[in-house]
């Protein structure tokens, strides 16, 4: 009996001991029965609470699949939507296919950006052939018969109102430049907003100023045109019969002509008859006749 009653103990304490862990409580004293009872008492305790509890664990495990299946059925509709193909389970196969697609998007494109930029030396190289053509196709144009002397016509003419506009502005203090249109000469107005008007609205002594400026543009002009070598025109005479022109404009042309003796690039000779215009020429030639003859005296410096 006292070998059965310590074989008893011993499998008491084999049965708690692994179940100490848990919480299993102590037996001892002398009560084998009672530390039995109190070990399958503690036993059944916490397996009626290990059963509420795996009943929650279930239901929680449960809803995190639910949640997971739903995050893998988001990913896989993503996937899908940018055409890249992972094999069930998703969670797991999605990086690979993911990186996979990754690196083939790269390779398309630096592909793409060699191609843009192929296509753009095409597009300089299509500009650059179209710009020679148009070239080629304006010089045919120019070139022809009937084209090269209105084309030379024309430069002619765009440097004579260029050249004649810059004098203008300085003979009238900055307001008024000169362009042309359809043939016709227009005078731009900077007093008046810019406007443009044809030059026969200008007074006495603007048309003045604007026939001088465009006499000394076509006094430097014409040894620009000519063959190298020929002689410069230094010199040229004005006879716009200055007796029509009333005081204030005759003041305005008297002006205008001292004005152009400073800048002493060329000489301008006046042939006139009006007293108040030749007393203020620095050098004259005074040319008087007789019945019988006519004479020339030089007065002033």
């Amino acid at each position: 009996v006292g070998r059965e009653v310590r074989a008893a103990w011993e499998a008491l304490r084999q049965a708690r001991d692994p179940l100490v862990p848990l919480g299993a409580p102590a037996v001892g004293g002398d009560e084998l029965l009672a530390g039995w009872q109190a070990l399958t008492g503690w036993a059944e305790r916490e397996a009626a609470l290990r059963t509420e509890r795996l009943a929650e664990a279930e239901r929680a495990a449960r809803s995190v699949r639910e949640a997971r299946d739903a995050v893998e059925r988001r990913i896989e509709e993503d996937l899908l939507a940018h055409q890249v193909t992972a094999a069930p389970p998703v969670g797991t196969s999605a990086p690979a296919a993911v990186a996979a697609v990754l690196a083939r998007s790269r390779s398309a494109q630096e592909r793409i950006a060699e191609r843009r930029a192929s296509a753009e030396k095409i597009r300089a190289d299509r500009d650059e052939a179209e710009s020679a053509q148009q070239v080629a196709k304006l010089l045919g144009n120019l070139l022809r018969s009937d084209g090269f002397p209105r084309w030379l016509v024309a430069s002619a003419l765009d440097a004579l109102v260029a050249d004649a506009s810059r004098s203008l502005a300085e003979l009238s203090a900055g307001q008024f430049e000169l362009t042309h249109e359809g043939g016709e000469f227009l005078v731009i107005d900077h007093a008046d907003a810019d406007a443009r008007r044809p030059v026969k609205t200008l007074s006495g002594g603007e048309t003045f100023q604007a026939s001088l400026a465009l006499a000394l543009a076509l006094s430097a002009q014409m040894s620009g045109l000519a063959a190298k070598g020929a002689a410069r025109l230094e010199s040229i005479f004005l006879d716009e019969g200055f007796g029509t022109l009333d005081e204030t404009n005759l003041e305005v042309v008297a002006g205008t002509l001292e004005s152009l003796s400073t800048r002493g690039d060329r000489m301008v000779g006046v042939i006139t008859h009006v007293a108040a215009l030749a007393e203020r020429v620095p050098v004259r030639f005074a040319v008087r006749r007789d019945q019988r003859t006519s004479s020339v005296t030089r007065e002033g410096l």
